[in-house]
């Protein structure tokens, strides 16, 4: 139930981002804006266990990674309608990992709910493909699952060998902070930090500190789950995202919608009760 709640503040943030006509300033806002909780957490917790710091660091540039695939493929105007692909190929892209270099073992109620899963968010971007004029919209959006897939597993080890999973991830948002604004500076666009104490405080301050919650719940839940199940259950939040941009970004409720909701829930089904 506790990772079904840090679905939901993920699409929430994910809302605020999406809002945002800016989306150099929304994200870096949401990365910027994961320090000042992060600061908090860690004062208030345990130090992660020297053991957890390599995963720390590499999961940091995998996060990277997956920013700097949404910032690429924010400039295609056509990214959106694809987006489904990215959230859903993740938890494949996590099991392939966990199986193939982990020997993880996961039962086969858990691995057809996963499958499930990610056909169901999947299935949200089928009546757009047609419409898509740019191809690399589809390959940023399977680099941004890889990304998601990779940061996922390091921070499955990483998060349970820590001892203390809350302050392992305020760590890595805040190591993640830092190389994103050396990306930035990269890439030139380290004006829009200055822009985002102007214009964006209130995805920076409400944003990051859902986006921290939210990953925080992960983290923890890897301590407890296969992590493989934990990150299929955590894409349920493109659930949410439906209802809230229905609710609140006026987006059509279509029955292509209603099906993937249907979809998915029947996944999470099968991975809760079998």
């Amino acid at each position: 139930m506790i990772i079904i709640c840090g679905a939901l503040l993920h699409a929430i943030w994910n809302a605020m981002v999406k809002k945002e006509k800016d989306k150099y300033l929304s994200i870096t806002a949401i990365v910027l804006g994961h320090i000042p909780i992060a600061v908090v957490i860690i004062l208030l917790t345990p130090t992660p266990s020297i053991q957890s710091l390599p995963y720390i660091f590499i999961s940091a540039i995998f996060l990277t990674g997956y920013e700097w695939c949404l910032l690429s493929a924010y400039r295609l105007d056509d990214y959106t309608k694809v987006y489904p692909v990215a959230r859903g190929s993740a938890p494949i892209f996590i099991v392939m990992l966990a199986w193939f270099i982990f020997d993880l073992k996961i039962s086969k109620f858990e691995l057809l709910g996963i499958l499930i899963i990610s056909a169901g968010i999947i299935t949200l971007c089928f009546q757009n493909l047609i419409k898509i004029k740019n191809n690399s919209a589809i390959l940023y959006a399977l680099g941004t699952g890889m990304f998601i897939s990779l940061y996922s597993t390091s921070d499955g080890y990483g998060g349970k060998i820590s001892a203390s999973p809350l302050s392992y991830t305020a760590w890595l948002l805040i190591l993640n902070a830092l190389i994103f604004m050396i990306l930035l500076k990269v890439i030139n666009k380290s004006d829009v930090i200055k822009k985002v104490f102007i214009e964006g405080k209130k995805v920076f301050f409400v944003g990051g500190t859902f986006s921290y919650t939210a990953y925080a719940v992960v983290v923890w839940a890897f301590t407890h789950v296969s992590f493989p199940v934990v990150a299929a259950v955590r894409e349920t939040n493109i659930v949410f995202s439906i209802l809230l941009g229905s609710l609140f970004l006026k987006e059509r409720f279509t029955l292509l919608r209603v099906a993937s909701i249907l979809i998915i829930f029947f996944g999470v089904v099968l991975i809760k009760f079998y």
